[in-house]
């Protein structure tokens, strides 16, 4: 017996199919924007080879209020001995004189961190990328664990980033809290990260780190 060809599917079963997609994406979304509500304001201090420190805006090597506050929390972490190194990351922006990763170096510095426990990396204008630079960087010393250190609402996806470049991160996040839409962008990002690749992802969304 011959078999045919499947029968057209009629418009009212491609709108259910449709809804039906609707609805199971809706619902993926929705526990995404949970699980990145979750981990909002984690600080795990487990011991590690480097702490990370994300880069944000810079003004001609002031770091900003957000800039500060991460390089702060760095700082406390290394005074307590959670790691023997900071890594301060972050390109420059268009008509910037100096880099964020260079800001932070020197912020910490005068903080009072030797400059042998202190390593520069400024590849990287995104997330995705400061973190494939750091693990680039680290990977040539033989080291991987690391203790990221960036906003509250941050700390789901640069642990999945993370992940997914190669290094073994914990996330020690900055007091503060985090409005709708930096959590609702968040969970796009993770929400597409998990299905495209954050690489993909994080170049869409630009500079978010």
């Amino acid at each position: 017996m011959r078999l045919g060809w499947p029968r057209r599917l009629s418009p009212r079963r491609v709108r259910r199919l449709v809804a039906i997609g609707a609805v199971l994406f809706g619902g993926y979304v929705g526990l995404t924007f949970v699980q990145v509500l979750a981990a909002s304001g984690e600080d795990d201090r487990a011991p590690a080879d480097a702490i990370v420190v994300l880069g944000a805006a810079q003004y001609d090597g002031e770091p900003s209020p957000v800039l500060a506050r991460r390089l702060d929390q760095a700082f406390e972490l290394w005074d307590a001995g959670v790691a023997p190194m900071v890594v301060t990351t972050g390109s420059n922006q268009p008509g910037d004189r100096v880099t964020e990763g260079f800001a932070g170096f020197r912020y910490l510095r005068f903080a009072g961190i030797p400059e042998e426990d202190l390593l520069v990396v400024t590849d990287g204008a995104s997330s995705w990328e400061q973190l494939a630079a750091t693990a680039r960087v680290l990977a040539d010393r033989e080291l991987d664990s690391v203790v990221l250190v960036s906003d509250p609402y941050h700390a789901l996806r640069l642990r999945q980033i993370a992940d997914e470049v190669g290094l073994d991160a914990a996330v020690s996040s900055t007091d503060g809290g985090a409005s709708i839409r930096q959590l609702v962008r968040e969970t796009v990002a993770v929400s597409l990260g998990r299905i495209l690749g954050y690489r993909r992802v994080d170049n869409w969304l630009g500079s978010v780190g």
